[in-house]
């Protein structure tokens, strides 16, 4: 019989994971040997803070990332065919969602491998619950283009599915690039729709505040270099 593909969501920021994660995420960690991760170090690093006693060394890890080949991918599921259950680790957050991690997920579903999501923390949800918008239609649309009009476009864009469809639009960008983006917004959306920014989520610096962006262009902030997500709606 083949392994099971455990889905094992991280923290977002640096907290203990007693804090987010149940304890029965700790368990089924606990009897893993075999993982799949997004990055090496800080798969090592959660997987320690989850249980100081776990022999790293002792572990297999191979690295999935937005660089891995497809046949890379394909020898990644052997172990599993091969009876051993599998952990898929991503950076921050729920493995599978704005993650390379989808990659491996999605074979197995071909494969008729029993794939199990474990229970934890996404920015892409803890921010719309915080937000104030709706919950019942949103899209999250990943990193806005870097280019300048395809970004300007894209913002376009967001603001008539909202005109259109009442739709919240969620998204991220690089964290050094926070604050150039709510200068952008507010010089780009009408003053009156409603930019949250929900940054640093169940970390020491949270902060999820929901402001007009005409607001947010008068408003003293820094987010630079703070893991953040951002949400549009109309107000």
């Amino acid at each position: 019989m083949a392994g099971r593909l455990y889905l094992i969501p991280v923290p977002l920021s640096e907290t203990a994971p007693d804090r987010v994660l149940p304890g029965y995420n700790t368990g089924i960690v606990q009897t893993l040997r075999y993982f799949v991760v997004e990055n090496l170090r800080s798969a090592r690093r959660f997987l320690k803070s989850c249980d100081k006693s776990i022999d790293i060394d002792s572990l297999t890890m191979v690295e999935l990332s937005e660089h891995t080949r497809r046949e890379e991918v394909d020898a990644m599921l052997r172990p599993i065919l091969d009876g051993a259950d599998c952990g898929v680790i991503s950076e921050a957050g729920c493995p599978g969602v704005a993650d390379p991690g989808a990659d491996i997920v999605a074979l197995a579903q071909r494969h008729g491998i029993e794939v199990v999501p474990l229970v934890g923390p996404s920015s892409i949800i803890m921010g719309l619950m915080a937000s104030g918008f709706n919950g019942q239609n949103f899209a999250f649309l990943g990193y806005l283009p870097i280019e300048s009009h395809r970004r300007t476009a894209a913002i376009r864009d967001m603001q008539q599915r909202i005109a259109r469809n009442s739709q919240t639009q969620i998204f991220i960008e690089t964290p050094y690039r926070n604050n150039r983006l709510i200068r952008e917004l507010a010089a780009t959306l009408p003053s009156d729709m409603l930019l949250c920014v929900a940054s640093d989520i169940t970390g020491p610096r949270q902060s999820i505040v929901t402001r007009t962006v005409s607001a947010w262009a008068r408003a003293d902030y820094n987010y630079d270099k703070i893991p953040t997500i951002f949400l549009l709606y109309k107000a």
